[in-house]
């Protein structure tokens, strides 16, 4: 007969294998120059792939676009700020030259917070829109 802390033993890995690994939260987000502010004429979009991980505050993205009215210049997650109003760089997208662009960034517990109440937007910048050509507000 099995005793008490087998048991115990067996119940909780039973637990850990049914409970399995914690998901990422998942976010797709589009980008369009008429969510830019104030917004724009270009006729460039994209989308803004994003994992984040609230047990490790690991933000991941993945960022496409065509159509721009030229290279890709820079771009970033910026906040806090709701949709319709502007905030300063929060988090680098480096690599953006080209389409697509990936990375990951790991969150301070403030910006965690902000981007998960809905603070934070993905902004793409040219040359002839230096303040952003194509934008969307992360939110659920």
């Amino acid at each position: 007969m099995p005793n008490k802390t087998m048991l115990a033993t067996l119940a909780l890995g039973a637990a850990v294998v049914f409970a399995g690994p914690a998901l990422a939260d998942k976010y797709k987000v589009p980008l369009d120059s008429k969510s830019e502010v104030p917004p724009n004429s270009s006729s460039g979009t994209g989308t803004a792939d994003i994992d984040y991980d609230p047990a490790t505050k690991k933000l991941s993205w993945k960022v496409t676009y065509s159509g721009l009215t030229g290279p890709a210049t820079a771009a970033h997650f910026h906040g806090p700020a709701e949709a319709g109003k502007n905030g300063g760089v929060a988090v680098p997208i480096p690599n953006i030259a080209s389409s697509p662009a990936e990375g990951s960034a790991t969150l301070t517990d403030t910006q965690a917070a902000d981007f998960l109440a809905g603070k934070y937007y993905v902004n793409v910048h040219t040359a002839a829109n230096p303040g952003g050509e194509i934008r969307g507000q992360v939110a659920k």
